[in-house]
């Protein structure tokens, strides 16, 4: 067999253990990346699978996509309120991290002090994949996971750059701080200018073209293309893809066209699903159990390493910007988590150094701990601190859909029996009655909730919305693919539904059932949070609103919003104003203002500023027209 038909085979595989891992998760609620390693290395304890990792392998291959899909989907306005933070995080955080690992291993594990700073550069670099993903299921804050992500993009970086530096050190035998300073500066700032060049570049580029396979392409070549010129430059070719991604996701999607905005996005998730699935399951089957097992006490020593920095991190760095939760400083300290980047710098060792066989070692047993130990207790951690931001009426509406939809799978499960003549007709008819009582009393208990909730409402009728034009989008490529519709026509309808699925499918449905003809007496402007304007949208469109949406930002918090214009029809007011009030929340945010105008600032304590939810007017209108 041929090597080209073995790396196929190889591939092949790893894609079928990484759907099968994919979906056993969504069984049994473990960190995706936590269960791949688990398996990758019972495959490398049951089978003669031989994989090896390399740095090469790591840091040109799988760290630009990963890298490039998390900057490209982070918002800059968001990254900018805590860019003094993650900065302080990703610098001092990350140079304090290498001389408190370095100690504690030269002080317990009999390391030279030189040799231990590498391996405190290496282990520096955070890698909160488990954690995000953790966080994005559970509902928690979206700036305490810019926060940790934000971290993660710059400390990359910043670690490499150091480790790259101490290890010059080690060889030389000597410390120059200043010049050690001057390459810093000089690496990192040559990596975030190539990046924020090339990344312009290609911004420009998408704006003057209108075709996603081209647009796509083009993002795939900024993302590996950054890395490589700038490591051909002698300059952080991770800072480059970081500064790359930032600028072409906030720059590039302005120029593209909803088809493109979609297949770029979703490409993107693809690629990083990929790549993050790879890097995980390879550190599983490239786990040396016994070799772990027989350096067990330098390992233990350098977790006490990385959790001691950590906490002097987060608990010590923290008050400096003020703004961070305590609850928020309990998960950055335990989502420290350590992964790909840490592999790659041990593996990228030179073997006469004498360091690599160790230091990997040490290396796999600090990242295994952060995400087995670290990974399975993050969830139960995020309950307990109370930062799961699910309500009473969100909670009790999942117990009773679930209820409804196991009752009526009953249903359908008997009646299915039935039919195949493994029920008898006596048994049915019996339990025919009951169970249908039972399923529509069950209906009846998550119709009550929805019309107690308009938010709740509205984010099914929106669910429910996208599933149909998703419908719509599969029916056209069938309708193209026989030949009923031509090219051109096919892309006009796709922009039409990809439009409405970006911007909200609202307007696409029309009226819902309402009477257009109905004249509208009062028109409502109000002012929403962006991320409340669907469901304000949905509820008031289901009470026969007419609602037109305008785009905004800025204000003391910097944030997007939403102004809605609402017609109403005769009577209808009372009830708009009430679904905006259950539609958009109102929130506490942690406000960056100065230490001169908020005192409590100089002690450290975050400053709570309650946003509300709508800001409303109400107009009466004298002549109305349908357009």
């Amino acid at each position: 067999m041929g090597e080209i038909v073995k790396v196929e085979i190889l591939i092949l595989e790893m894609l079928l253990i990484v759907s099968l891992v994919a979906i056993g998760v969504r069984r049994f609620r473990i960190p995706y990346p936590v269960a791949l390693v688990l398996v990758g290395a019972a495959l490398s304890l049951r089978s003669g699978l031989q994989v090896h990792l390399t740095p090469d392998l790591l840091l040109a291959l799988f760290l630009p996509p990963l890298v490039f899909e998390a900057a490209f989907h982070i918002n800059v306005e968001a990254v900018r309120r805590d860019l003094a933070t993650l900065v302080l995080f990703a610098i001092v955080g990350v140079v304090l991290t290498m001389g408190i690992v370095g100690g504690v291993l030269a002080l317990g594990a009999d390391i030279p002090l030189s040799a231990a700073l590498v391996f405190g550069a290496l282990i520096a670099a955070t890698d909160p994949v488990a954690v995000v993903a953790v966080i994005r299921r559970l509902g928690v804050s979206q700036r305490l996971e810019v926060l940790l992500e934000g971290e993660s993009l710059l400390n990359d970086g910043t670690a490499i750059v150091l480790f790259s530096l101490a290890l010059e050190n080690l060889s030389t035998g000597g410390l120059d701080l200043a010049q050690n300073l001057i390459d810093f500066l000089r690496i990192s700032a040559g990596g975030l200018v190539i990046g924020l060049v090339l990344g312009w570049i290609v911004s420009r580029m998408i704006h003057r073209i209108d075709d996603y396979l081209v647009e796509t392409t083009l993002t795939t070549v900024l993302a590996f293309g950054s890395y490589l010129v700038a490591d051909q430059l002698g300059v952080s070719g991770v800072l480059a893809v970081v500064a790359a991604g930032l600028i072409n996701g906030n720059l590039g999607p302005q120029g593209m066209s909803p088809t493109t905005r979609i297949v770029v996005l979703n490409f993107w998730e693809y690629v990083a699903f990929l790549a993050n699935s790879a890097v995980f399951l390879l550190i599983g089957l490239e786990l040396d159990i016994p070799q772990l097992l027989a350096n067990g006490r330098e390992i233990l020593w350098a977790i006490a390493g990385v959790l001691l920095s950590r906490l002097v991190v987060v608990y010590g760095l923290s008050p400096l910007s003020g703004r961070i939760p305590w609850r928020w400083r309990h998960v950055l300290f335990w989502g420290g988590l350590r992964g790909a980047i840490a592999l790659a710098l041990a593996l990228s060792l030179p073997t006469e150094s004498g360091l690599r066989t160790a230091f990997t070692s040490l290396a796999f047993g600090v990242v295994l701990f952060s995400l087995v130990g670290q990974g399975l207790t993050m969830t139960p951690l995020v309950k307990r601190l109370g930062l799961v931001e699910r309500d009473e009426q969100q909670v009790e509406y999942e117990r009773r859909h679930a209820r409804a939809l196991s009752a009526r799978a009953a249903q359908h499960h008997l009646a299915r029996l039935h039919r195949d003549g493994l029920l008898s007709s006596h048994a049915w008819d019996k339990l025919q009655p009951l169970l249908e009582r039972r399923a529509g009393a069950l209906t009846d208990a998550v119709g009550e909730i929805m019309r107690e909730s308009p938010r709740i409402e509205a984010e099914e009728v929106d669910t429910a919305q996208r599933e149909a034009l998703r419908a719509a989008r599969g029916r056209l490529a069938g309708l193209r693919r026989d030949g009923v519709v031509r090219d051109d026509v096919y892309q006009e309808l796709v922009a039409e539904i990809d439009s409405a699925l970006e911007i909200g499918p609202a307007g696409w449905f029309g009226p819902g059932g309402r009477n257009v003809d109905t004249p509208v007496v009062q028109m409502i402007l109000a002012v929403v949070q962006r991320r409340d304007q669907e469901s304000a949208s949905n509820a008031l469109s289901a009470r026969g609103a007419r609602v037109t949406v305008l785009h905004s930002s800025g204000g003391f918090l910097g944030q997007g919003n939403s102004t809605l214009l609402i017609g109403l029809p005769e009577g209808r007011l009372e009830e708009a104003v009430q679904a905006l009030a259950q539609t958009c929340r109102t929130r506490v945010e942690y406000m960056p203002t100065p230490m001169a105008e908020i005192p409590q600032l100089a002690l450290g304590e975050p400053v709570a500023v309650t946003i509300r939810g709508a800001t409303v007017f109400v107009f009466t209108v004298e002549r109305h027209e349908e357009l």
